[in-house]
């Protein structure tokens, strides 16, 4: 007998081992990310078409220290290489693994391959050709610190290509995994299976082949030992022979059920596809259906759910994620009570929506991914209430109730209040309790959830956990779709870094604000493109404005110039330093039939720009950042130490009579009074009747002042 190494996934070993035991292999040892076992050839022949977790059986050579790359040529040399195969076959060598002196696996690879061909050479034969792409054998090397371990791959390519998987949907699951997963589900022949996020099949197909005793490896055209010297044709046609009789039998006594929802037809076409050539195409049930409305179908009882949701690696897609986690809770608990749910995924925080205590975790990478399934034993009916239209939506009594209470009576107080201001846009929630650490605006039909950055204090876990809870009683308390909610993290910013970029979505909507309409981007920057807190600010330049000419400094996305000229304002002058802003503004302004000569659009440091000016303007608006150190700024800026700079500018521009509306988001900002008057203007404080009740919590938001000529 041989001695052979089956590889497999972390955290697969124990289940491996199992299975080859059951398969007649001796000696069987579980090791890290395989198994070591003896077996003779029937026994290995079987292992191959069988087995449903290894992804590779490798016929163990040699094993050596290697301390260098001398001693990897002299192990590799050691071995009579034409004692098992000719010199004319094909031959490709895997190399993994590094250690301090061999550092590189394409190194490592070429010296196997030199002892490979050199040990032919010596024999007077032939060189054996080297075909990384279509081997006839793969040479398999592992190198662990100073422990080298050299075989010969009996397979090929990797065991979990079963051939009938030609496509698979976004985010596959490799067979030999999918197959894991359905072993440690708790799944049993006896019990019906379903998946109501089946993708393009692979958890139901391995089940079903499963079930109708069909061999995973019976599809596999070629294998690595038909190319070895010591291949038993006659003992290997015979093995094929009996897994083939059994394997197409086995669908015809199979009586266990097999259901696969998905929401995507086309997907749901390519699982189709792939059960048929899998063979167990009449024994599951496809349908479309979405997984949050997921009802029990005809013919399962108590059974087992399996699935494999998506989980996402960008933040974006947590909203959306957090309530089809939550959902789907929901339907198990409302439709499936005495059944059980097995569900994996990369993301434990996600999971803990389904809220459901787990009976068993299993850890088992994706790829690169730490990835866990959790089972569950569906005991218990969910909370469920009926909407006005019909739709069922659990109820969030449990999830974050102080957060979702004050969400509640924040919307009752401000929703009224909204309608007869003319907004669409406005603040839900701004931290009001120091537990959920968060702001929330309304956007017309969509949320946008600001997470302030936890204090270090506070463990990583706690905090995202809270950040769950909160997405979560959002969409519940709000009922937008979870399409529609956009999570950001906002940090303390420093100068003009709150415009920096987040995304390329450039999903722009328009909005309106007491008549104005107005373009927002509530994806790819951390700001949306309108400064909420300085609506009141806007609506009264806009009342300010009639006949007047109008200057707008640091003008972002213009949104005061827009009420200013809607106003009636009699020119008006945007001056920004972003293109991409200044070309925002004029979009702004057209959606509002703004255009013409009298509007102009500057780019340019405004700084600069307000020392070299030589208009006159009756109404100016300012609202420069708290402190900036841009590139593009020729100078460092500091709104508390440079404020009387910026006023003595801005006094050359004002005529007669004119008013300065100036604004700053700097706590505790003191305007230099004397300075001020020395220069001959005066200032009016007017920052509480600037911040809009949906502030009124966060007197600090922003402070607000009116300047003009003292004689006036």
């Amino acid at each position: 007998m041989n001695q052979y190494l089956a590889i497999t996934s972390r955290g697969l070993e124990n289940l491996l081992a199992e299975e080859l035991v059951k398969l007649g292999a001796s000696d069987v040892k579980a090791v890290s990310a395989g198994v070591r076992f003896r077996a003779d050839e029937k026994t290995l022949y079987t292992c191959c078409l069988w087995s449903r977790t290894a992804s590779r059986f490798i016929l163990v050579l040699s094993e050596f220290n290697v301390r260098d790359d001398m001693d990897l040529y002299l192990g590799a040399t050691a071995i009579n290489w034409p004692q098992y195969f000719s010199e004319r076959k094909r031959i490709a060598v895997d190399f993994n693994g590094t250690n301090r002196e061999i550092r590189n696996s394409q190194y490592g690879a070429l010296k196997v391959k030199d002892a490979i061909v050199d040990r032919f050479v010596k024999a007077n034969l032939d060189r054996p050709s080297i075909d990384r792409e279509q081997p006839d054998l793969r040479i398999h090397m592992r190198l662990s610190k100073e422990k080298g371990l050299l075989g010969i791959d009996m397979v090929g390519s990797g065991m979990h290509q079963r051939g009938y998987r030609t496509e698979a949907g976004a985010a596959p699951l490799r067979e030999t995994n999918a197959a894991a997963l359905v072993l440690k589900s708790g799944w049993t022949f006896d019990k019906p299976l379903l998946d109501p996020m089946c993708g393009s099949g692979t958890l139901l197909i391995e089940a079903a082949m499963m079930a109708a005793q069909i061999a995973p490896g019976l599809k596999r055209k070629r294998w690595g030992f038909e190319s070895l010297k010591s291949f038993n044709r006659e003992e290997w046609m015979e093995v094929h022979a009996e897994v083939t009789v059994k394997s197409k039998k086995g669908p015809s006594k199979c009586e266990t059920r097999f259901f696969g929802f998905d929401n995507d037809r086309r997907v749901l076409e390519t699982a189709k596809a792939n059960a048929r050539r899998a063979g167990v195409a009449d024994l599951i049930q496809f349908e479309l259906g979405d997984a949050t409305e997921l009802t029990r179908p005809e013919g399962f009882e108590e059974g087992v759910i399996i699935c494999n949701p998506p989980y996402g690696e960008r933040l974006g897609t947590t909203p959306g994620l957090i309530a089809l986690y939550t959902q789907l809770g929901v339907q198990l608990k409302s439709q499936f009570k005495g059944s059980v749910a097995s569900i994996y995924s990369g993301s434990e925080e996600l999971l803990s929506c389904i809220r459901m205590r787990a009976e068993s975790t299993y850890k088992l990478r994706n790829g690169a991914l730490d990835c866990v399934m959790k089972t569950y034993q569906i005991t218990a009916r969910g909370e469920v209430t009926t909407s006005q239209d019909g739709e069922q939506t659990q109820q969030v009594a449990d999830v974050a109730p102080e957060f979702s209470n004050r969400l509640r009576k924040n919307i009752k107080k401000l929703e009224k209040w909204a309608k007869q201001q003319g907004v669409e846009c406005y603040r839900l929630y701004d931290s009001d309790l120091p537990e959920y650490n968060a702001a929330i605006d309304r956007y017309n039909d969509h949320i946008v959830i600001q997470e302030y950055a936890p204090p270090k204090s506070v463990p990583e876990e706690k905090a995202r956990r809270r950040l769950l809870d909160i997405v979560r009683a959002t969409i519940a308390v709000t009922g937008v779709n979870a399409n529609n909610v956009v999570l950001k993290t906002r940090e303390k910013q420093k100068g003009t870094s709150q415009y920096e970029k987040l995304g390329e979505a450039k999903r722009f909507m328009k909005v309106r604000e007491y008549g104005v309409t107005l373009e927002v981007n509530l994806y790819d920057y951390l700001d949306t493109g309108l400064f909420l807190d300085h609506r009141y600010t806007r609506k009264m330049l806009g009342e300010k404005a009639k006949g007047k000419d109008f200057l707008n400094l640091f003008a972002y996305t213009g949104t005061a110039t827009v009420h200013a000229a809607v106003g009636g304002a009699k020119s008006t002058t945007t001056v920004d330093m972003s293109k991409t802003y200044l070309a925002w503004a004029e979009r702004n302004m057209k959606l509002n039939g703004k255009i013409g000569r009298q509007h102009m659009f500057e780019q340019g440091d405004c700084l600069k720009w307000l020392s070299m000016a030589k208009g006159q303007y009756d109404l100016i608006f300012i609202d420069p950042p708290t402190f900036s150190n841009s590139k593009r700024m020729l100078d460092t800026f500091d709104v508390q130490r440079d404020h009387i700079k910026l006023m003595t500018d801005l006094k050359r521009l004002l005529r007669q009579g004119g008013e300065i509306v100036f604004s700053n988001n700097k706590r505790n900002f003191k305007m230099d009074m004397e300075a001020l008057d020395a220069l001959g203007l005066k200032a009016q404080n007017i920052t509480l009747r600037s911040i809009p009740m949906d502030f009124e919590r966060n007197k600090h938001i922003h402070n607000c002042w009116i300047i003009t000529h003292k004689e006036d």
